[in-house]
């Protein structure tokens, strides 16, 4: 089976996983993410096997990232998404998003889920809003499981 794509001109989005750069991909997560500081490269790739992923890549290199956990059913969960700083302003996270909902084993599900600290104006652009019934909602969290190096 062909893997998801998405091209316009020398901009690819692709769920190939095969393309990833992974080193890119620990690194951002690791130094600049503010979710996944020091998160180790067998984090990292444990969560990529047993996602859908989805690269962004610029003339063959790639320049973004975005993740969704799911049981391709009812439920998803929408993580671990960047475009690299230096190609930011040229909406290709939008782009990025609009290629995630738009997978075919991503619709018609009944919850589909992110957390942001600082980038709601963009998700709500896509329908994505606050939690209403957050009383619903429990968790365990564990906001820094990695030991940072």
């Amino acid at each position: 089976m062909k893997p998801y794509e998405i091209s316009d001109g020398d901009l690819l989005i692709s769920g190939d996983k095969k393309l990833l750069d992974r080193a890119l991909i620990h690194n951002f997560l690791k130094e600049r993410s503010y979710w996944a500081k020091g998160i180790p490269i067998e984090i990292v790739n444990r969560s990529i096997e047993h996602s859908l992923c989805f690269g962004v890549y610029k003339a063959g290199q790639q320049i973004g990232f975005a993740r969704v956990v799911t049981d391709c059913a009812a439920f998803a969960w929408l993580a671990d998404v960047f475009i690299v700083e230096e190609q930011r302003g040229h909406g290709l996270g939008k782009r990025l998003v609009a290629a995630v909902l738009e997978h075919p084993q991503l619709q018609g599900l009944r919850r589909f889920m992110l957390g942001t600290l600082d980038a709601h104006s963009l998700y709500g652009q896509f329908g994505f809003t606050p939690i209403k019934q957050v009383e619903r909602f429990m968790e365990i969290h564990r906001p820094n499981p990695y030991k940072c190096e």
